[in-house]
C-alpha cells in the first residue's frame, strides 16, 4: 500500500479515538466491572424475556402456526432484546478502542 495511504489511515484513526474519547468520556464516569453489572444484567434480562416468551409460545401453540399477535409480542421482545445487544457491543468496542476510561483497580 502507498506509504501517504499508510500515513493517513494511522492519523485517521488517531484522530479518531481522540475525538471519539473526547465526546463520549465526558458522558460516562470511569468504569469499573460493579458499575458496569447493571448494563449487563439489563441485557440478560431482556435475553431471558425473548427467550422464555418463545419457549411460552411453543408451549402453547395448538397447531404449531402462531398467531399474528403472539408474533408481534415476540418481535417486540426482540427489538428490545436486539437494541440492548447493539449497545452493550457499542459500549464493547468503547472499551476496546479506549474511548472510555477504566477507573483502575477498582471492581
Amino acid at each position: 500500500m502507498n506509504p501517504d495511504i499508510n500515513r493517513l489511515l494511522m492519523e485517521l484513526e488517531r484522530t479518531m479515538r481522540a475525538v471519539n474519547h473526547e465526546v463520549i468520556n465526558p458522558q460516562i464516569q470511569a468504569l469499573t466491572i460493579d458499575g458496569l453489572r447493571p448494563v449487563l444484567c439489563l441485557v440478560a434480562n431482556a435475553r431471558a424475556r425473548y427467550l422464555k416468551a418463545l419457549f411460552d409460545l411453543g408451549a402453547s401453540t395448538k397447531d404449531d402456526t402462531p398467531t399474528e399477535s403472539q408474533l408481534d409480542d415476540l418481535a417486540k421482545l426482540r427489538r428490545a432484546y436486539d437494541e440492548l445487544v447493539n449497545g452493550a457491543k457499542a459500549l464493547e468496542t468503547a472499551v476496546q478502542r479506549g474511548y472510555l476510561d477504566i477507573q483502575p483497580g477498582k471492581r
